[in-house]
């Protein structure tokens, strides 16, 4: 789901897009630690090369594609020559063990940090609201009706908690481990860059993500495969805030989340 910006007939607005889509994600493994050398400590950098397609589902098109790795950070090292024990470094104040870095063909480049943490059974996966809050008063009523009326069916799709789609996913499954990793480049270190263009019409000013890796057990009790589920959001800015809000544009979630299963 995203919200771009519109002009009709000289009045500006915006235009929304929701869009059923499937996805193909393809891991390659990072072949060998990638030294980091920082004087008294070295750090260590294992991981995994990704490239991404995304698809309409109805029409078979491409709608995304993106490539980028997922690094793990956590293996920090003093020099032997220090006379300390190698594995006993002390990890720097607000270091995250996980970053993902990203790019892709609008002209972004992202880079989103955060950590991962291990439950078992099925996630807790919070609502979402999805569409734009704090940008005053609209002139017209109806204004984000597109909201409501997207083409799809509550039971499918709901713009006010668009994270629904993930819960209803797992309705009735037998999740064991799951892994959780939650992103953010809005900490010390995380950035977002775009091309001119993008930063002049959409200024993307965020990105957030969770992602779930799960565990699940068919009824068989056998049968066993692992599951992959996610809830991103670029927080795109675009159109003055309507009074009585302060200065400034309003901010227009898009948000993709889907259910992936491991082949």
């Amino acid at each position: 789901m995203i919200a771009v910006p519109s002009n009709n007939k000289g009045i500006k607005g915006f235009k929304l897009l929701v869009q059923n889509y499937s996805e193909t994600i393809t891991f390659t493994p990072i072949s060998a630690p990638v030294p980091n050398r920082g004087g008294d400590n070295i750090q260590f950098i294992t991981g995994l090369m990704y490239d991404l397609v995304v698809k309409d589902k109805a029409t078979g098109g491409v709608l995304h594609l993106e490539n980028g790795m997922w690094l793990y950070m956590k293996d920090v090292q003093v020099q032997p020559d220090k006379g300390q024990d190698p594995f006993k470094a002390s990890i720097p104040q607000h270091f995250f063990t996980i970053a993902r870095q990203a790019s892709i063909p609008h002209g972004d480049v992202v880079v989103a940090l955060g950590d991962a943490v291990e439950s078992t059974g099925a996630p807790v996966i919070p609502p979402l609201e999805g569409q734009p809050i704090d940008f005053g008063e609209p002139p017209l009523r109806g204004y984000l009706d597109q909201y409501t009326f997207t083409g799809f069916p509550r039971t499918e799709f709901f713009a006010r908690d668009v994270n629904m789609a993930l819960r209803r996913a797992i309705e009735g499954q037998d999740i064991g481990n799951v892994t959780t990793i939650k992103l953010d480049t809005q900490v010390t270190g995380g950035a977002i860059i775009n091309i001119p263009f993008v930063q002049k019409t959409v200024d993307p000013t965020r990105f957030q993500a969770t992602y779930w890796i799960e565990d699940v057990t068919l009824a068989d009790g056998v049968t066993k495969f692992k599951q992959l589920q996610y809830s991103q959001q670029a927080d795109l800015n675009f159109m003055p805030k309507f009074p009585p809000m302060k200065e400034g544009e309003i901010m227009w979630p898009h948000i993709n989340v889907n259910t992936l299963k491991k082949q």
